[in-house]
């Protein structure tokens, strides 16, 4: 019984009775309610579904940065090891996105260049070891692994970053470098630092290599973003200084009159201006973003102690932010949220505070640190909780490494992700700087059998469609489908259709009110009469 159906005559008849209609007046009126009512009856058989095309004002919440690393160095999380076969190195893919399609997540950074190699077909740099056992050897039988990626990826509404480490050539693994390898070409260049072969920022060669490789790949893949680590200059070791004397002291020869630190962070900026230029002028809806480490320097702010990245690995992406060089920053917020002397709320407030054009941060979470000790799956839900208490800042996401804590369910992470954080999908965040134009609205939308269809005769810069429903006041992103998709199957309701395109700007919403079905009970009210509550 529907108790809103039942309560409208003894609701009306009091409306009427304060009016002080006659009694012979009330029964007619009573007698054309009882018509009209007969008539919504009758049309809700013979037209169960009702679709209506407008705008319609809404509450749509659903965005936020929800991304996992997936390395490749060492085989951390994909591939499982180097040398599988092409069936096993897509199958552990696919379970990966699979995994974060069940929890909602829905950015992969994927590593792609780990060690002056690739993951992907390159006519600059050699296949990775990590992928096929050999560095130089083709998977067999051939495939591109980058682009079955991004297939997949898109495939599920999973946007794709392409991960690049920008000057390591060489870390761990007893294996030869292939010819074209960056140290094989540029010996000169190519310096042992601890277990590493590192590459020269100094040097110009080394600089042009990074920045072709990475625009080859804006170029030529249609990936979301282009996505750098903190490795910049290598972690200081101790007592070992980089030895760049050479180029440093040509750039001397050649009038430079900078100081060595500060030479050394001019060679970063370069680069990182270079890259951020140099995609916009290729693909500018390509997002740029580096992930630094979490501290920019000690004591900023007041009371935070640890690595000074400013004077260790010489990079500055406080001037980045500045500078709009980037369009997110993903620093590595890799502690506790009670650890005082590296505070993750403290430290998140630092980089919000000092964003002076409104680029998105995305707090990187050490998800690996999960040992059920020291660190708790409700860490992990309490720092997104954190993290979203400041969207208005433009904390608007999170980053998780890595993958393999998902693949693992390491003491029930998943179910508490999707329970507490991401029950249902989200789009990621739109940034207006690189496009503010929104895609046309789906045509032609109509219902029958529960079933909502639309033309799928969008513009070109339509990725997908967006399936809302209303809750209450709110509307709720049900479903993101694919720009192919033109039809899905719904339960009675009222719904939202929104195209999205590829930076994520959605067009002007398109409502449709799906009725229950012939044979149901439907919820009926006055046509033309809103009867006000006694």
């Amino acid at each position: 019984m529907n108790p809103n159906r039942s309560s409208i005559w003894p609701r009306c008849v009091r409306f009427f009775e304060r009016l002080r209609l006659r009694p012979q007046r009330l029964l007619w009126v009573g007698l054309s309610i009882a018509a009209l009512l007969l008539t919504q009856v009758y049309a809700y058989a013979r037209s169960p579904q009702v679709s209506h095309v407008a705008t319609a004002p809404m509450n749509f919440q659903d965005r936020e940065f929800r991304g996992v690393w997936v390395a490749s160095v060492v085989n951390i999380d994909w591939p499982s090891r180097p040398g599988l076969s092409t069936n096993q190195q897509q199958s552990e893919l696919i379970r990966i996105l699979d995994r974060m399609q069940e929890l909602n997540l829905n950015v992969l950074v994927l590593q792609v260049r780990p060690a002056g190699d690739a993951l992907y077909n390159s006519s600059i740099e050699p296949w990775s070891y990590w992928l096929t056992g050999r560095q130089g050897q083709p998977p067999s039988p051939f495939y591109d692994p980058l682009q079955f990626a991004i297939d997949e990826a898109h495939a599920r509404n999973i946007e794709l970053h392409a991960w690049f480490n920008p000057y390591r050539a060489k870390l761990g693994g007893n294996y030869d470098l292939a010819p074209h390898n960056m140290a094989r070409q540029f010996p000169q260049y190519a310096y042992h630092y601890g277990n590493l072969l590192w590459m020269d920022p100094g040097a110009p060669e080394v600089q042009d290599r990074t920045y072709e490789v990475i625009t080859d790949v804006a170029r030529r893949y249609d990936v979301d973003g282009i996505h750098l680590d903190d490795y910049f200059y290598p972690y200081p070791e101790a007592g070992v200084e980089f030895p760049d004397d050479a180029t440093y002291g040509l750039y001397r020869k050649n009038g430079g009159t900078l100081g060595r630190d500060d030479w050394r962070r001019q060679n970063v900026n370069t680069l990182v201006r270079r890259l951020y230029e140099g995609i916009k002028a290729i693909k500018p809806q390509v997002k740029f973003g580096i992930s630094p480490f979490g501290i920019y320097r000690p004591g900023q702010p007041s009371g935070i102690t640890g690595m000074d990245q400013y004077d260790a690995i010489f990079a500055d992406p406080k001037l980045w932010l500045e500078q709009g060089w980037v369009d997110y920053m993903a620093p590595q917020l890799y502690w506790r949220i009670d650890q005082r002397a590296q505070s993750y709320p403290v430290l998140l407030d630092w980089w919000l505070s000092h964003n002076p054009h409104g680029r998105h941060i995305y707090a990187g979470n050490y998800l690996s640190q999960l040992d059920n000790q020291d660190w708790r799956v409700d860490e992990y839900l309490r720092q997104v909780d954190i993290s979203r208490r400041s969207a208005l800042r433009g904390s608007l996401g999170n980053v998780f490494f890595s993958m393999k804590v998902f693949m693992e369910n390491r003491f029930g992470v998943n179910q508490a992700f999707r329970n507490r954080l991401y029950p249902t999908p989200a789009l990621v965040p739109s940034m207006p700087w690189l496009d503010a134009q929104n895609p046309d609205a789906p045509r032609d939308v109509e219902t029958s059998s529960e079933t909502i269809r639309w033309q799928g005769d969008y513009s070109e810069d339509v990725e997908s469609v967006a399936l809302y429903v209303q809750k209450g006041d709110r509307w709720e992103l049900q479903q993101v489908l694919p720009r192919e998709k033109t039809n899905v199957t719904v339960k009675p309701g009222r719904y939202a259709l929104r195209t999205v395109d590829a930076t994520a700007n959605e067009s002007e919403p398109v409502w449709v009110e799906v009725r229950n079905s012939i044979g149901t009970k439907p919820r009926t009210k006055v046509a033309g009469l809103d009867c006000p509550d006694t």
